[in-house]
């Protein structure tokens, strides 16, 4: 099978070109490099600090105080390897994820895919899409469910941002996540947790009783987004590396530092939810109202209980983070749209229209459930979109571990085998987790549902062949042999097949109709 070998160091440095779209990377060594790959880390670290993360930290924090810190640590440094190999996959093979589905499988299982990756933009779309009429309605007091829609009309005037050039959408992403960032700093300083209790929550695994290791595990499942694994392996590719086999390794490194760095930011943001929440609702001084909110907490409780507790101005900050949180989450999420479309079907809309169909799907229900549930219907509805993402992640993450497990040669045999093994531990154990959080819940459903016994049975017989059906396709992914690799982009200094930064993956930042093929 034909493989990539990446052994050779090289790094590189940041340059500009003749055309602004494209951001050139020359062959000469310099530290300064670093700065030509950072942006694609930050613009896939928001889905580590969207509205869904916000939620369920909100609930660690209120009902463990900072017990479950151990699981965001544990969570951050397996999305690091992740998405680590995502954009490796992206860099070495000139292809991102979407692109090697449709290249390895046959249409029936190629369409199915799309489907569930559809799916999941959709789901991803409903936690932002609700967070932001949240922070709206914590801002200015308008009322959820004008605020559902008002959300696309301000995703659509951000899109409209990109004609100014990738660095600069890049630029105002990172912004927005040091702005979150800042916020949470400043409510840590005012809410004072003890900080040898945060360290021995973060180095300490515990769990106590089955509700801790249900928060766990939702915890886990928040954090690595299936959408994020294409966005990742189609970002990296709007660089110009150089290609040869050192200059293909060196951008690995880089962007694994960068990846890195990006994803500590929104490792310590979520540190720093859970660390607020826990130090609020434990507090000794809490009125009975105050602490009815702590045990059953959601985003829009957390403004209230910021302000009785803490100060007004302190909830003014939750919802400016927040704001920041759900708006710079839906700009990515139209993004790995695009890619996932263009990816699996050859298909590409402008950003607009990718923005306007995904949008309508995840605000119908949005605003179906404000107008009948309110605020509370809301964010039960976040918790579904969750658990939607955590049964989905399996379809993007088994054909990743497949495809770098193949088509990657990290250094010798043994040291590419061992990566693939703990690649596989990891990307396992996420898989396992989700798994078994689905069928648990599922489970715990019926046992506590109050239907007939004989719609409960139903119930059963449907949702458990639905389960089995789930595991059969899990394990077709995982099982079945892929073909032979296609011509990677070789370890040479000569012109290749293809080239980055690919133009229609730079097109599709800009808003630009392309006509480009990867295959």
């Amino acid at each position: 099978m034909a493989m990539a070998d990446v052994s050779g160091p090289q790094l590189i440095s940041t340059t500009g070109d003749a055309d602004s779209d494209q951001i050139i990377v020359p062959e000469n060594k310099s530290w300064k490099n670093l700065f030509a790959y950072l942006g694609p880390g930050f613009l896939v670290s928001i889905a580590y600090i969207d509205p869904g993360n916000f939620e369920t930290d909100l609930q660690a924090g209120a009902q463990y105080k900072y017990e479950l810190l151990w699981i965001i640590l544990v969570a951050a440094c397996a999305g690091l390897v992740i998405q680590s190999l995502a954009a490796n996959l992206g860099v070495v093979t000139g292809k991102h994820l979407a692109e090697h589905c449709r290249a390895e499988y046959s249409k029936v299982p190629n369409f199915l895919l799309w489907v569930v990756a559809e799916i999941a933009i959709v789901a991803c779309d409903i936690p932002e899409v609700i967070g932001t009429a949240f922070a709206l309605n914590m801002l200015f007091s308008i009322p959820i469910w004008i605020g559902v829609l008002l959300t696309g009309l301000s995703t659509l005037m951000l899109l409209a941002l990109q004609q100014y050039g990738v660095r600069k959408l890049e630029f105002l992403v990172a912004f927005l996540v040091f702005t979150i960032a800042i916020c949470f700093v400043i409510e840590l300083h005012y809410s004072k947790p003890d900080a040898g209790e945060v360290l021995h929550g973060l180095f300490v695994p515990q769990l106590k009783g089955n509700g801790a290791t249900g928060l766990a595990i939702s915890l886990l499942g928040a954090m690595v987004m299936p959408h994020n694994l294409f966005l990742h392996s189609a970002l990296v590719l709007s660089r110009k590396i150089p290609r040869s086999s050192t200059g293909i390794k060196e951008a690995c490194r880089f962007y694994l530092i960068e990846s890195g760095l990006a994803l500590m930011v929104a490792f310590l943001i979520n540190v720093s939810v859970i660390s607020v929440s826990g130090a609020v609702c434990n507090a000794s001084d809490l009125t009975p109202e105050d602490r009815a909110k702590c045990e059953d907490l959601d985003l829009n409780k957390a403004s209230f209980l910021l302000r009785n507790v803490v100060g007004k101005w302190s909830s003014k900050l939750f919802a400016i983070a927040l704001l920041a949180s759900g708006q710079s989450s839906t700009m990515t999420g139209t993004y790995a749209g695009q890619y996932i479309m263009q990816g699996f079907l050859d298909l590409r809309l402008v950003p607009w229209l990718r923005n306007f169909l995904t949008r309508c799907l995840a605000i119908i229900p949005s605003l179906i459930v404000a107008l009948i549930g309110g605020s509370a219907g809301a964010g039960k509805l976040i918790i579904i979109a969750s658990m939607i993402l955590s049964f989905e992640l399996p379809f993007a993450l088994v054909p990743l571990l497949k495809f770098t497990s193949c088509k990657i040669k990290m250094g010798s045999h043994v040291n590419h085998m061992a990566i693939s093994a703990l690649t596989w531990v990891i990307g396992g154990l996420i898989m396992g987790i989700n798994i078994y959080y689905i069928v648990s819940s599922f489970t715990k459903l019926l046992i506590h549902s109050p239907m007939k016994h004989v719609l409960v049975v139903f119930c059963g017989i449907i949702g458990f062949s639905g389960i089995a059906i789930y595991l059969a396709s899990i394990a077709y992914l995982v099982f079945r042999k892929n073909g032979e690799a296609g011509p990677l982009l070789a370890s040479t200094n000569s012109q290749t097949v293809e080239t980055l930064p690919r133009q229609d993956i730079v097109d599709m930042q800009f808003g630009k109709a392309s006509t480009s093929n990867a295959d």
